[in-house]
């Protein structure tokens, strides 16, 4: 069984200001985005997202979803493995 962390770009736990897509549910649905403004838990994680409406929810990742760090977090795992 696949764990929702190996549905996100990059390996290791997402972090704040990355960003959940969701994708679509059925033929013709929007994905939908918001901001990671917490990390709760780990390994099993959830998060806390300001989705692009204005709503804060906590939210559990499955396999629907994409984490795409922000430019600050791919700078800084590109610096780590250098």
């Amino acid at each position: 069984m696949a764990r929702s962390s190996e549905s996100t770009e990059r390996q290791g736990q997402p972090r704040v200001g990355d960003v959940v897509e969701i994708t679509g549910h059925r033929v013709g649905d929007a994905p939908r985005f918001g901001e990671i403004l917490e990390v709760i838990g780990t390994p099993e994680y959830h998060l806390r997202v300001r989705w692009e409406d204005g709503h804060e929810s906590i939210f559990y990742p499955g396999s629907d979803v994409v984490i795409k760090p922000t430019r600050s977090a791919a700078s800084r795992a590109r610096r780590a493995s250098a």
